[in-house]
């Protein structure tokens, strides 16, 4: 599968290019601000829109092996040997997992809010909301809003979701494949059983939310046993979508890792 992706800086022979990945009912556009901040930094940035997601193709398999081989492919096409693997959420999954099938690809890698392991199903009712609403019948963006906000209360996450939503000549539709989204969602709040043994020996950062769930203490074991030199550092009052909520100490942080 041929992932669509947007390109920050170009390519050099002096550092690994970035790869951010995106979380669920997410896409590329969501990593535009620290992206642009990284390319102005002097690092190249890959930010692809995984399958079923954004741009890209649509595809009734969704799991994680799936979507580590999709990004691999990518960066086979660009040529690109070595890279630096960020993720959030959903993407922090699939980047862990490329990372322990192909650690020759990954340079350093950064799991945001995520650990290799089940998180908390923090989105069923956002599908919920998301597939009650006939998008056919919309006639405006702020009527999709309106009805979303019946049921899910934040303002943030509502526009989170509704950055999915456009209008083609039929009328609007949605650019992610909901109902496979939906119909995997119970084998995406999981994690891949991992052979035993199988580690990242590279450099790896688990960057969370202070005020989420997401990563507890509990999951530091299989934290080390998969990825023994790792660190975690939280950033104070952010919750599950760290970079957007508190972006300076997100890029402040991910900036130093990567130094």
């Amino acid at each position: 599968m041929q992932l669509y992706y947007r390109q920050y800086g170009e390519f050099d022979d002096a550092r690994s290019p970035i790869v951010l990945l995106h979380g669920m009912l997410g896409s590329s556009i969501n990593w535009h601000g620290i992206a642009g901040r990284l390319e102005q930094a002097g690092f190249p940035v890959i930010v692809p829109d995984l399958r079923n997601h954004g741009r890209s193709p649509h595809d009734v398999v969704m799991d994680y092996p799936v979507m580590a081989k999709d990004v691999l492919d990518l960066l086979d096409s660009l040529k690109l040997n070595q890279v630096v693997l960020v993720g959030h959420s959903m993407g922090a999954k699939a980047a862990m997992w490329l990372a322990l099938a192909h650690p020759d690809r990954v340079d350093k890698l950064v799991s945001v809010d995520m650990v290799p392991g089940r998180s908390p199903a923090g989105f069923q009712g956002m599908f919920d909301a998301l597939l009650s609403l006939s998008v056919g019948e919309l006639k405006s963006r702020k009527q999709a809003e309106r009805l979303l906000a019946e049921s899910i209360g934040s303002q943030a996450v509502r526009l989170y979701l509704l950055q999915n939503l456009f209008r083609d000549d039929t009328g609007w539709r949605w650019r992610m494949n909901l109902p496979v989204l939906a119909s995997t969602y119970d084998l995406v709040v999981d994690f891949p059983q991992v052979e035993p043994c199988l580690q990242f020996q590279g450099e790896t950062l688990f960057l969370y939310g202070g005020e989420s769930d997401y990563v507890t203490s509990e999951a530091a074991p299989a934290i080390r046993e998969l990825f023994p030199f790792s660190r975690l550092r939280a950033i104070p009052g952010a919750g599950h979508w760290v970079y957007s909520e508190c972006p300076d100490d997100f890029f402040s942080a991910l900036h130093h890792f990567l130094n």
